[in-house]
């Protein structure tokens, strides 16, 4: 299998997509950072059966990450990464930082994009400023690739709610495909962060599938209280983690829903093991008052 094509630069990408252009070609973008597992490769597998070419982008983005977070340490993997990526995807764009943000090295200032309100809860209320640096890069990355389809994971479904409301605002001729969770025998969703795990971490992550498997059982009788008590109190059998916030959201505007709210609801949940920082999610198709 041969191995993607890869581009550092952004004048490669810009003739690369004037060439697809011209053939008449569709482009299926997959946004990563990097330190790709087989999540990754089944978003990839998805871009495959949308469009006529997929790119990977491989960018450990600066502006996401808070003061004290892991951005040094977060892996990066390129020449694994590229490897992983043969057969599945034509083309990897790994570009310096200085190529997506150029006002680093005198040119011009790239849009910052905010988040707004919905940016300031739950991941954003615990990492501020962290939704405005995802979308900015996100605006960026779609400038540069120009993609007819955009593919994500459903585990962060705050970025994903939130990038929809992007392509909205910013009027992108962009479809946005969105994937279920990809998850380990055990249950535990696959993320880059995982491999932070030790043994005994690796087990008590578990706690966050467990919690959402509990959050299911008892939305099929129980209302929205119930359910967030249900959730949470799984925790308190882990003491390796330390839960962020466990609770439910409207789908349709991120909104923290009400006790006795009816209909389809998102669980978000996040904790941190160890030191490492886990989220995941699950949609619930309906609650009860």
């Amino acid at each position: 299998m041969s191995a993607p094509q890869v581009c550092h630069t952004v004048a490669e990408m810009t003739a690369l997509r004037e060439q697809l252009s011209a053939e008449g070609k569709t482009l299926a973008l997959v946004p990563t950072m990097g330190a790709l597992h087989a999540g990754h490769l089944a978003l990839v597998a998805r871009a495959r059966e949308l469009a006529d070419v997929v790119v990977v982008s491989i960018f450990v983005n600066p502006l996401q990450f808070g003061a004290g977070e892991d951005f040094d340490r977060y892996p990066r993997t390129l020449d694994v990464d590229v490897a992983a990526l043969a057969g599945h995807a034509d083309y990897v764009f790994a570009p310096a930082a200085e190529e997506v943000y150029p006002e680093r090295v005198g040119g011009p200032a790239v849009p910052a994009q905010k988040a707004g309100s919905v940016g300031d809860t739950f991941e954003g209320a615990s990492r501020p400023g962290h939704f405005d640096g995802v979308l900015t890069v996100v605006a960026r990355l779609f400038d540069i690739v120009k993609p007819d389809v955009a593919v994500f994971g459903q585990k962060d479904a705050q970025q994903v709610f939130l990038v929809r409301e992007l392509i909205q605002k910013l009027g992108l001729p962009i479809q946005l495909d969105v994937l279920h969770t990809i998850r380990e025998a055990d249950g535990l969703a696959l993320s880059s962060r995982n491999r932070y795990l030790s043994e005994e971490e690796r087990q008590a992550a578990l706690a966050l599938p467990h919690a959402l498997l509990a959050v299911a059982h008892e939305a099929q009788h129980g209302n929205a209280a119930s359910v967030r008590e249900v959730g949470r109190s799984v925790f308190e059998k882990y003491p390796l983690v330390r839960l962020d916030y466990l609770d439910l959201v409207d789908p349709t505007n991120f909104q923290r829903v009400s006790d006795d709210y009816q209909g389809p609801a998102t669980v978000v949940v996040a904790a941190v093991v160890g030191t490492t920082r886990l989220i995941d999610t699950e949609n619930l198709e309906r609650l009860h008052a």
